[in-house]
């Protein structure tokens, strides 16, 4: 949550959350069943919304909020997470997809992917090589790691020549 409040401030963005609402009373296949998830947050219409968690495991709670802020009318919906393991495979993934409900899923390279996710018209890469060599440099030269845990000045660079684009969708895809 801190780094997702973190981005958006620096994107200048409004930010929402979605409450997973679990029923602790009972366990089913080990765990606590989901009841509903409670957005908390301005309206998205028309607006390109990232959701952002830390892992995908089964996908079933990030594709629930997906579903839910494509009928709240959300324009695009892109989801993002470090760790995408897709334990349950990936075919919920291009049923979604198919029905509209997210548009793209962003994963480092951090993990195992399997191979059949590379060419998933939904799928995009964040490779975060540079970045663990950058951890790695640092700690070979007894460095401090604070300029590659907090990038606000790459960040903002980026959204500064972002905004200089006449525009900004073929910039990002130069990124891609």
């Amino acid at each position: 949550m801190h780094r997702a409040v973190y981005l958006a401030n620096n994107l200048s963005v409004d930010m929402g959350m979605f409450y997973k609402r679990r029923d602790y009373s009972q366990v089913i296949d080990g765990r606590n069943p989901i009841v509903a998830h409670e957005f908390l947050g301005t309206s998205v219409e028309g607006k390109t919304v990232l959701i952002i968690d830390d892992m995908i495991s089964s996908g079933e709670s990030i594709l629930d909020t997906a579903k839910a802020l494509k009928e709240r009318k959300a324009g695009k919906v892109i989801l993002c997470c470090t760790f995408g393991l897709f334990t349950n495979g990936l075919e919920k993934f291009d049923d979604y997809y198919a029905k509209g409900y997210l548009d793209y899923v962003i994963t480092t390279n951090l993990n195992y992917r399997p191979e059949s996710l590379f060419d998933r018209p939904w799928y995009l890469e964040a490779d975060m090589s540079k970045y663990m060599a950058a951890i790695i440099n640092s700690f070979n030269h007894d460095a401090s790691i604070n300029s590659t845990l907090t990038p606000t000045y790459k960040l903002q660079k980026l959204v500064k020549k972002y905004q200089e684009q006449a525009d900004g969708y073929e910039y990002y895809q130069s990124l891609v």
